[in-house]
């Protein structure tokens, strides 16, 4: 029994949008094969998360600029008192030059004329050093502004590249799936062979040999909507209810408040997506040794941009979800490799399957992964991504 090797060859995109006949003008750009679009998936990710890291930089210096200032301000009223009374205690002894002399002149010894000059000295010098620190504090304060806004401008450009390189991402994220949906229509005579011919196993409770050489049973999947069309549909879930809008009597009666300032363009989809495919999948896998990890295989699903059901019901079909595995933390019969622990194995076995299976499951996908029964396995496969 031949086990999937894991290199990394070619996925074959059986067909594209642009051949299903939508109306598209034949003088199209060539479509970007499946490689081309994960890597454009994973240069432009590296963007944004790099512009969102000199982002969270620049704030930080925002906040120590904005800091500064504050403690500046702050000072400055103190220290403009300070200047004030300098130069008026320098115009008072500028005007009383004459008198000076005089009392200099009076003096009944050096000794007392040293110290004398020391003691008009230390009044000037007081006071010319007043003066120079509220001129440094003036020079600190502008200084700190001009920083503040150059960081700010950096901040915004910053905040651009990264909603840009995220708008790249996404797009490239949805044409991975729109070629998935267009290669399972390709090859939907034979998915639906491969089901049809499960159909008749599994009415007569025959197993078959999977990717580890054990038995499991055959499963047919309710429907045969192909995985990519569906990964993005929420299963039905209750609405919250909204909110009961003011009256204008009340809107009036309430104080006026200032608009909500627009949030930045970092809201992390990787964040929303682990959120919304975590808890389904610690559901799917509840009591068996990789309940618990739902997160960690909605993460690498999201990192290597596959369909987050393909990983979790390839275990069941291989292993009883983790329970009984050829090779240590090999839940998915993955050639003849092993792992130290549950996190490690399911990321390398998610960025195995985008790397050599592409996005989500199909029957050209399972021939390779368990090439002697490919049908039974792609539908037990199909039917369990169904369940999660």
């Amino acid at each position: 029994m031949l086990r999937p090797v894991q290199r990394i060859v070619p996925v074959a995109i059986a067909a594209t949008i642009a051949g299903l006949g939508l109306g598209m003008s034949p003088l199209v750009a060539r479509a970007e094969t499946y490689e081309e679009l994960q890597q454009r998936v994973e240069e432009s990710t590296a963007a944004y998360n790099e512009a969102l890291d000199h982002v969270n930089q620049i704030s930080v210096e925002i906040d120590e600029n904005e800091a500064q200032i504050a403690e500046l301000t702050e000072q400055l009223p103190a220290q403009r008192d300070r200047a004030a009374e300098s130069i008026r205690t320098l115009y008072k002894i500028q005007q009383s030059s004459n008198g000076i002399i005089d009392l200099l002149l009076s003096a009944d010894d050096f000794n007392e004329l040293v110290t004398m000059v020391t003691y008009l000295d230390r009044i000037q010098s007081k006071n010319m050093t007043e003066l120079q620190q509220l001129n440094d504090l003036n020079a600190q304060l502008v200084e700190a502004e001009d920083m503040l806004v150059a960081r700010k401008a950096q901040a915004n450009q910053e905040l651009e590249a990264a909603e840009q390189a995220r708008s790249d991402a996404l797009a490239a994220r949805e044409e991975v799936r729109q070629q998935a949906i267009a290669q399972a229509l390709a090859e939907q005579a034979a998915a639906q062979e491969a089901i049809e011919a499960a159909s008749r196993e599994a009415e007569e409770g025959r197993t078959f040999t999977n990717a580890s050489g054990q038995q499991a049973p055959v499963s047919v999947p309710e429907s045969n909507t192909s995985p990519a069309e569906s990964v993005n549909e929420p299963k039905e879930e209750s609405q919250p209810q909204q909110e009961a809008q003011p009256t204008q009597e009340q809107q009036e009666a309430q104080p006026q408040q200032e608009a909500p300032q627009p949030a930045a363009p970092v809201v992390s989809e990787r964040d929303a997506f682990v959120s919304k495919w975590a808890p389904r999948i610690d559901a799917y896998l509840a009591g068996s040794p990789l309940g618990g990890y739902g997160r960690t295989f909605a993460e690498a699903a999201w990192d290597y941009n596959v369909d987050p059901r393909w990983s979790p019901a390839i275990s069941c079909i291989e292993s009883s979800m983790g329970a009984i595995c050829f090779r240590p933390h090999n839940a998915w019969g993955w050639g003849n490799s092993s792992w130290g622990d549950w996190d490690t194995a399911i990321r390398s076995h998610v960025a195995g399957l985008s790397a050599i299976y592409g996005y989500t499951i199909t029957p050209s996908a399972a021939q390779m992964y368990c090439p002697p029964t490919w049908q039974d396995w792609y539908s037990s496969v199909l039917s369990q991504m169904n369940c999660i």
